[in-house]
């Protein structure tokens, strides 16, 4: 009978590399998304591996016994979600440089139209009303009483 068992060690790493992804996903920082999208990825590629058996001979016939060869699956999904990965962190670090281009912060900020909807909810209004019409504030004015977090300066 083969042992399957996972190590514990292991289990508490992917648990922890889960945990601080999904924390560090809930920043407004786009650097901290960022890592945390980095996290999250090593946390569930971990927990595929673990979930695959045990370590055994390369999968390639001749080599060995079936009943001794590793299970080629997840380390195929594993190879597969590091690209994925690999191009959502290309693709996040542009944002962030962008962001800090335009802003010299990454933080990302409330939307106008955010605001604009959170202000109908609040009122209970219906969806299908033009509320643009009966809102007697310009784009420009809701934007200059926008909230900045940062404490930076409007371009």
């Amino acid at each position: 009978m083969i042992d399957t068992t996972p190590s514990v060690a292991l289990v508490l790493v992917v648990v922890a590399l889960v945990t601080v992804g999904v924390y560090l996903m809930l920043e407004r920082s786009l650097t901290r998304v960022l890592l945390g999208v980095i996290s999250l990825g090593n946390g569930i590629n971990l927990m595929f591996l673990v979930a695959g058996g045990r370590a055994g001979v390369a999968p390639i016939v001749g080599l060995g016994e079936p009943e001794d060869m590793s299970d080629p699956l997840p380390q195929f999904m594993v190879l597969t979600a590091i690209v994925i990965t690999m191009g959502v962190t290309a693709f996040g670090l542009a944002m962030a440089y962008r962001s800090w281009q335009l802003n010299r912060h990454d933080e990302v900020q409330d939307d106008v139209e955010d605001r604009r909807v959170a202000r109908r909810a609040a009122a209970d209004q219906a969806a299908f009303r033009d509320e643009d019409a009966e809102v007697t504030t310009t784009l420009d004015e809701d934007a200059a009483q926008a909230h900045d977090e940062t404490g930076g300066e409007r371009p």
